[in-house]
C-alpha cells in the first residue's frame, strides 16, 4: 500500500467515525426537542400574548382596570374580559369599514 492510499484510507475512517458521532448528535437533539417543545410552544404563546399586549396598551389598562373593579371572582372577571375583546373587535371592524369609506 503507497503512502497515498494509506492517507486516503485514513481519511475514509475518519470520515465514517465523524458521521457516525453526527448521527448520534442529530438523535439526542431530536431527543431534546422532543422533550423541550410543549414548554417552547408555550414560550411562543407567551410571547405573541405579550407582543399584543405592547401593541394594544389600552387593552392591558382595561384589564388593570376589571381586576380592580370587579369582586365577582374569576368567571366575572373571564366575562368581563370576553366583553371587553368582542367590543375591541367590534369598534375596530367598524373603524376599518369607517376608514375604508372615506
Amino acid at each position: 500500500m503507497s503512502v497515498m492510499d494509506k492517507r486516503k484510507f485514513e481519511v475514509m475512517q475518519r470520515r465514517q467515525a465523524l458521521l457516525a458521532e453526527i448521527s448520534g448528535q442529530r438523535e439526542h437533539l431530536a431527543e431534546l426537542a422532543t422533550r423541550w417543545q410543549p414548554a417552547l410552544r408555550m414560550a411562543d404563546q407567551a410571547v405573541v400574548a405579550v407582543n399584543f399586549l405592547r401593541v394594544h396598551p389600552v387593552l392591558l389598562a382595561g384589564l388593570a382596570g376589571l381586576l380592580v373593579v370587579r369582586r365577582n371572582g374569576l368567571s366575572g372577571l373571564v366575562k368581563g374580559v370576553w366583553r371587553i375583546v368582542k367590543a375591541y373587535r367590534y369598534v375596530n371592524d367598524f373603524s376599518k369599514k369607517m376608514t375604508s369609506r372615506l
